[in-house]
C-alpha cells in the first residue's frame, strides 16, 4: 500500500502499550509512570529536609508541613503547563483551608530558630535560609514530569485532608515527593520511543501528508 492512515499508526501503538483499557483523568506523560510511593517519615531523616537539631516532635512536624507546603508551592509555579493537574487550584485552597495550621508551622519554626540561635537576629536569618533552601529543594527540571504528576497527586490530598491533618499529608507523602525528583521516563516500554526496533514514528514534515495520510512512496519508511 502506498499509504499509511497516521490516526492507524497511533492507534496500533496505544493498543501495543496497553493504554486504551484505562488511564487516569489526570495528565500523562507516559504510557506507565514511575512508582514513586514511599513509607511514613518522621521529620528526622536527612535526606528529605533541612536539619533541625535539638528540635521538639512539633517543630519537627511543623518542619515536614513547611516543606510539604514549599514542595506545592514551587509545583503551582513549575506545572501550571499542565493544568488538568490542578497544581494551581490545589494550592490556593490548601492555603486557604489549611491556613490556621499552616500559620501555626510558620511561627512554632519561627521560634524554634530564635530559640536555638544566639541572637533574634541570627534566629531570623537561619529561619530565611531554611526556607530559602527548602523552596529551592524542590525546583527539577530533569525530573519535572515525574514531579509535576506526583504534585498533583499529593495536592488533592492535601485539599481533602480535613482542617489540623496536613502534617498527616506530610508524614504521608513527603518521600514520595522526594523521590518524585529523581528523573525516570517510560516504565512500560523504555526504550520504545528511542529505539527503531519497537515503534515507528513517520516523517512530520507537511510534504509528507497527502490529504491527512502518510505517504509512504513519497518519502519512505523508517528503518
Amino acid at each position: 500500500m502506498a499509504a499509511v492512515s497516521f490516526g492507524r499508526i497511533v492507534a496500533g501503538a496505544m493498543l501495543a502499550a496497553g493504554v486504551v483499557a484505562g488511564s487516569p483523568a489526570s495528565a500523562q506523560f507516559f504510557l506507565k509512570s514511575y512508582d514513586f510511593r514511599g513509607g511514613p517519615v518522621t521529620g528526622l531523616e536527612p535526606e528529605l529536609s533541612m536539619p533541625m537539631p535539638g528540635a521538639t516532635p512539633a517543630e519537627i512536624r511543623a518542619g515536614l508541613t513547611w516543606n510539604l507546603r514549599a514542595a506545592l508551592n514551587v509545583a503551582a509555579l513549575q506545572c501550571d503547563f499542565a493544568p488538568t493537574l490542578l497544581t494551581v487550584d490545589n494550592y490556593n485552597a490548601m492555603i486557604k483551608d489549611h491556613a490556621g495550621e499552616l500559620k501555626s508551622a510558620f511561627d512554632t519554626l519561627n521560634a524554634y530558630f530564635v530559640r536555638t540561635a544566639k541572637t533574634k537576629a541570627a534566629g531570623q536569618s537561619a529561619f530565611d535560609r531554611f526556607g530559602t533552601r527548602t523552596y529551592s529543594a524542590f525546583a527539577t527540571v530533569a525530573a519535572q514530569y515525574g514531579f509535576c504528576q506526583t504534585a498533583g497527586k499529593v495536592g488533592t490530598a492535601a485539599v481533602f485532608a480535613p482542617r489540623g491533618q496536613l502534617g498527616d499529608v506530610a508524614v504521608n507523602y513527603m518521600r514520595e515527593m522526594r523521590n518524585s525528583l529523581i528523573p525516570y521516563g517510560e516504565q512500560q516500554f523504555p526504550r520504545a520511543f528511542y529505539s527503531r526496533t519497537y515503534l515507528f514514528l513517520p516523517d512530520f514534515q507537511p510534504s509528507c501528508w497527502k490529504k491527512g495520510k502518510y505517504s509512504v512512496s513519497y518519502c519512505g519508511k523508517k528503518k
